[in-house]
């Protein structure tokens, strides 16, 4: 399986400093791409990346000189464009909107690769087509990669690449485990064990607030006013690295840990909905939480199974099966009136999840309608 890593660079002012020139060239290439691509398009063409490529190389790019600068990958130009045809790509699927241009400082990277030979990695430090060797911060995996990209997060570069790797098994401890996942706890297993949520944002929600407000009130276009703004940047890249931290800590438990592991097919964007509960649901990262769990199963050789999403794991009881009408969010402990099972909430609804291991509950199987859950 493909696995990818991404870790940050230690370079000096002059590494810095030829790094911005390709995220530069990069940006000029797509802004470039698209603005051609609206005007063909306006006049009735069908443009592609490929008649992009082939009319900058020819036309364009020999008339920019500081593209072909000495040190400067001209394989980033490649790239920039196939960025642009998989973001049209998008747009016409419907999964996202329309391209829009790049802002410098925002988002700044770019790929490289070597003319399709392998490009090795490994211990501290990476030799980059054209750039020269780079030194890392952590020791990386002694393997090879076709292509790196390499991206400014709040005025720190990281290296990004894919590289093979096989699945390693590991003992499992449990062989099905239900996890409910939650505002209060982040994660709370049926096997009673919980993580707590570490509330990244809204622990540090006061200094962002800080940091925005001297940003604002710095004279634009000033030093101070990137001083503020790369201090406030680093604060929010250290909130997603402690939520980012977190779940890494959860999900590598799971999976090595248990043989089938079973959560709730969450719709994250309809919970969104609800602005009451928006920023502390956004601020526990579920979607980051499935997508690890998707690929470290793979990884340690466990099964990951999606419960229906109308599947009342929190109404039911646990014990004997009955069913709630109605279940406010403010009860934290469950009560059933049948049997008097008394438990919390949480793990109740992890239990209940522990049972459908067959992707999706029995009573939806059997034919029950979905909406006759809720």
């Amino acid at each position: 399986m493909l696995l990818s890593i991404k870790t940050k660079l230690k370079l000096t002012s002059g590494q810095k400093t030829i790094m911005s020139k390709h995220a530069g060239i990069s940006r000029f290439t797509y802004n470039w791409g698209l603005a051609t691509w609206k005007s063909l398009y306006q006049d009735g063409y069908k443009p592609n990346k490929y008649l992009l490529k082939k009319f900058f190389n020819n036309e364009v790019k020999s008339e920019l000189e500081w593209i072909k600068e000495k040190g400067i990958c001209q394989k980033i130009t490649q790239y920039a464009f196939d960025q642009l045809s998989a973001a049209f790509d998008r747009f016409f699927k419907g999964l996202g909107g329309y391209p829009k241009f790049k802002k410098k400082g925002q988002n700044d990277s770019f790929t490289i690769d070597a003319g399709g030979k392998p490009i090795p990695v490994g211990g501290v430090g990476v030799k980059l087509p054209t750039i020269g060797w780079v030194k890392t911060y952590e020791g990386l995996p002694h393997t090879t990669t076709t292509k790196l990209t390499i991206s400014r997060i709040a005025d720190d570069w990281y290296l990004a690449f894919a590289y093979e790797v096989e699945t390693e098994f590991t003992p499992k401890i449990v062989d099905v485990v239900g996890v409910d996942l939650g505002v209060k706890e982040l994660a709370t297993l049926s096997t009673g064990v919980v993580f707590p949520n570490p509330r990244a944002y809204k622990k540090n929600i006061q200094k962002l607030k800080r940091l925005s407000k001297a940003l604002a009130r710095k004279s634009k276009g000033s030093n101070n006013r990137y001083k503020s703004r790369v201090k406030l940047a680093k604060h929010h890249a250290r909130v997603s690295n402690i939520r980012k931290d977190a779940l890494h800590k959860v999900t590598n438990y799971l999976c090595k840990n248990h043989a089938v592991i079973v959560i709730e097919d969450l719709n994250i964007s309809g919970m969104m909905q609800n602005h009451k509960l928006a920023q502390s649901i956004a601020d526990c990262g579920f979607y980051e939480f499935k997508r690890q769990l998707e690929y470290k199963c793979k990884k340690f050789g466990s099964k990951l199974v999606l419960a229906d999403r109308w599947y009342p794991s929190s109404k039911t009881c646990s014990n004997c099966g009955s069913k709630k009408d109605s279940l406010l969010l403010s009860e934290r402990v469950y009560s059933c009136e049948h049997c008097g099972h008394v438990m919390d909430r949480d793990l109740n609804a992890a239990i209940n999840l522990s049972h459908c291991v067959a992707g999706v509950p029995p009573v939806v199987a059997s034919g029950v309608s979905r909406r006759a859950l809720a």
